[in-house]
């Protein structure tokens, strides 16, 4: 079974996005397994500087790359990476245990964005689009998209 990883930066403020990713957590645990590990934001002024920017994302890349797995594929999510669609990714999540992976690891970095160096460890970097969304919503269409690739390869009836 595939141990899917989430690493993001911040924790889910609000019930309602808490509840949705419990929902998906629970119909990922037919499919995979799957640990989501929460990183504490770098506090920044109300109105930072480029220099206390690039700080932030690096004290941040930092934190992401000590929690990484060792093996398995990485894919950070960043607005520059490749769009694919449900069928794509569900074949790339199916791919991964052919390629002698048994874990992958999908990084959601914060506000500022993520480093150069968190980017480049990526096997794949992943756009969910070119618009610009909160990190709690991108968590949660990151787990639904997980886990309608996983239904997709399973021939079940979620996907249309």
């Amino acid at each position: 079974m595939l141990t899917v990883n989430i690493i993001c930066i911040g924790k889910l403020k609000e019930e309602y996005w808490r509840s949705a990713c419990a929902e998906y957590e629970k119909r990922l645990s037919s499919f995979c397994r799957l640990r989501t590990i929460e990183l504490s934001e770098t506090r920044a002024p109300e109105h930072p500087s480029p220099a206390q920017i690039a700080q932030v994302v690096e004290n941040e890349g930092k934190l992401i790359l000590s929690k990484l797995p060792s093996g398995g594929a990485v894919i950070p999510l960043c607005i520059e990476g490749k769009e694919l669609n449900s069928p794509e990714l569900s074949a790339l999540l199916e791919q991964y245990p052919l390629e002698g992976k048994s874990e992958v690891t999908f990084i959601i970095g914060g506000s500022c964005g993520l480093s150069d160096a968190v980017k480049q460890r990526g096997s794949l970097r992943l756009s969910m689009s070119r618009m610009t969304f909160p990190h709690q919503m991108a968590r949660v269409m990151l787990l639904e998209q997980i886990y309608r690739a996983f239904q997709i390869a399973s021939g079940g009836k979620y996907h249309k």
